[in-house]
């Protein structure tokens, strides 16, 4: 099981323009059947682990039009 901060730091430096660009980015990376956990989740997919992520504001818009992580909403540990 990987942890969510995995996917948050693969996020940086990157834009996504949507959901699902970063749930296919999250699959070629950890694979299809990777799950995933957080510091207050676990055995989340994908596509949950992005909503999960989402929902908590650990994602910013850029001048693009897409999104990227909020460094400044990751928690240190």
């Amino acid at each position: 099981m990987t942890h969510g901060h995995e996917v948050l730091h693969m996020m940086e430096g990157h834009s996504y323009a949507s959901k699902q660009e970063l749930v296919d980015a999250i699959i070629a990376k950890f694979g299809a059947e990777e799950r995933f956990c957080t510091c207050s989740a676990e055995d989340l997919d994908a596509a949950e682990l992005v909503n999960f992520l989402a929902d908590r504001d650990k994602f910013m818009s850029t001048p693009d039009g897409g999104f990227t992580v909020n460094l400044g909403r990751m928690c240190n540990h």
